[in-house]
C-alpha cells in the first residue's frame, strides 16, 4: 500500500474504508435523529461516507471544511517527494506558515477551517432556535476529514503552551470523530465515537 498525500484531491474511498464504515454503521455508533442537519465537504469520499452511514440524505456542502491542499505534493508519497528541495523545505517548516507549492500552508488551512466552523455553528444555532419551542435538541452531522477535525478540535480545546503535537492528537481513526455538546452557543462537552 502506498501512503500518499491526498488532501484536496477528489478521490473515492478505498474498498477497506467502505467495509470499515459498513461495520461501524452496523455497530450503531453514529448519532441520528429525524431533525438532523447534514453537511459534507463535497469531496467524493465524504459524499460516499454520508451515503454509506445515513443513506441518501439532503445535505449542505461546505467547501471551507475540505482537507488541506498539498498542492504539487498531492497524490505523491514521501518516497516520491523525499529528494525534492521544495518538499524538504516544506516539511522542515516549524511555523506552519510555509505554503505548499500550488497549495496552502498549515496556518492558512487552519484559518479556513475555523472560518468554516464558525459558519457551521451559526447554521446550527438557527437550527437550535427553530427547535427550541418544541423542546427538541438540534443535531448537526458533519462528514469531513481528519485534518479538518483536528483543526477544529485544536482550536476548540487548545493544548498547553509548547505542546507541539496538539494538532495530531485530535486525528480520529477512519470512520470516527467527536460529538460536541453546545449549550447557549458555547461548546460545553465532547465525546469520541
Amino acid at each position: 500500500m502506498r501512503k500518499l498525500y491526498y488532501g484536496y484531491s477528489d478521490i473515492p474511498l478505498a474498498e477497506e474504508g467502505v467495509e470499515g464504515l459498513k461495520k461501524l454503521t452496523e455497530s450503531g455508533i453514529y448519532p441520528d435523529s429525524e431533525k438532523t442537519d447534514f453537511y459534507t465537504s463535497g469531496l467524493i469520499r465524504t459524499e460516499q461516507t454520508l451515503s454509506l452511514i445515513y443513506g441518501q440524505r439532503e445535505h449542505k456542502v461546505m467547501d471551507s471544511l475540505r482537507e488541506i491542499n498539498f498542492g504539487i505534493f498531492e497524490m505523491k508519497s514521501y518516497h516520491e517527494l523525499n529528494g525534492l528541495e521544495e518538499y524538504q523545505t516544506w516539511i522542515g517548516d516549524k511555523t506552519g506558515n510555509l505554503v505548499c507549492p500550488g497549495g496552502e500552508s498549515l496556518v492558512g488551512f487552519q484559518r479556513r477551517i475555523i472560518k468554516g466552523f464558525k459558519e457551521l455553528r451559526k447554521l446550527h444555532a438557527v437550527k437550535e432556535l427553530s427547535l427550541r419551542h418544541h423542546k427538541e435538541e438540534a443535531l448537526s452531522v458533519v462528514v469531513c476529514h481528519g485534518g479538518t477535525i483536528s483543526a477544529i478540535m485544536e482550536n476548540t480545546f487548545p493544548g498547553k503552551s509548547g505542546e507541539a503535537d496538539n494538532f495530531f492528537r485530535w486525528v480520529p481513526d477512519p470512520g470516527h470523530g467527536y460529538i460536541l455538546t453546545i449549550d447557549d452557543g458555547q461548546i460545553v462537552g465532547k465525546e469520541e465515537f
